[in-house]
């Protein structure tokens, strides 16, 4: 009740209900006293879709990573890739050269325990990759298995992280995180539509519940222009 009225996300006041849930399991076990938690009720998390990028905010974001230097390159390649698979932030990070083929435009990307699977990539995307690996070779960290290297050596997750939000600063365009292109992704997919058994494949998802998930962003619009593909302006 405090973490709300403090107006917490509902998602942050529930994962400090699980931890206190758990930890109060733990204390009544070993200490024999009765859990206070017993009785409550979790709180509940509002359904609240992740807003798509418009076609603005994309453009805006691009115009940020057009420079021909090694770093320049890099970001280029790295969007791309977010908004072309919609793929993790950790299946991005272990992304190897290996991984990596342009003529196929496929990477193998190594997702949730272990499990791999292989996503495709645009012919955009593959030149931009192919102008980053040319730029790359003549770097001291060249020798890394890591796809993606930075001026001390190999790019981390928070490396990427932060790379993107400095971008959307540049840009002007708010509320971006790498996340948020797979939501994105799946927007775009279902808009044009992609079948939803292929977006599971290429998203690495075995439930449905996952694609109801994804999809609720901008569902309403795609709803509405679906109406007037099937059923025009006039009847």
């Amino acid at each position: 009740m405090r973490l709300s009225r403090r107006q917490h996300c509902d998602g942050y006041v529930n994962n400090q209900y699980r931890c206190l849930q758990q930890f109060f399991k733990w204390f009544a076990s070993e200490e024999e006293v009765p859990n206070p938690m017993t009785k409550l009720e979790p709180p509940s998390i509002a359904d609240r879709p992740v807003p798509v990028f418009s076609q603005d905010e994309i453009t805006r974001l691009f115009a940020t990573v057009k420079g021909k230097d090694l770093w320049s390159r890099r970001d280029l390649a790295i969007l791309l890739l977010l908004r072309d698979t919609g793929i993790r932030i950790m299946g991005l990070t272990g992304l190897t050269k290996e991984d990596v083929s342009l003529l196929e435009r496929e990477a193998k990307v190594r997702g949730k325990a272990g499990k791999c699977r292989t996503v495709k990539f645009t012919s955009e995307a593959a030149r931009a990759l192919d102008r980053y690996l040319r730029k790359r070779a003549s770097h001291r960290c060249a020798d890394r298995q890591s796809l993606w290297i930075s001026p001390k050596g190999t790019l981390t997750a928070d490396g990427i992280y932060q790379m993107v939000k400095r971008k959307a600063a540049q840009a002007g365009v708010a509320g971006v995180y790498p996340h948020r292109f797979r939501h994105h992704f799946a927007h775009i997919w279902l808009d044009n539509g992609g079948a939803e058994g292929d977006l599971m494949e290429l998203n690495g998802w075995d439930s449905p519940q996952m694609l109801r998930r994804y999809g609720r962003s901008a569902a309403a619009s795609r709803a509405r222009r679906g109406y007037d593909r099937i059923m025009g302006t006039d009847r």
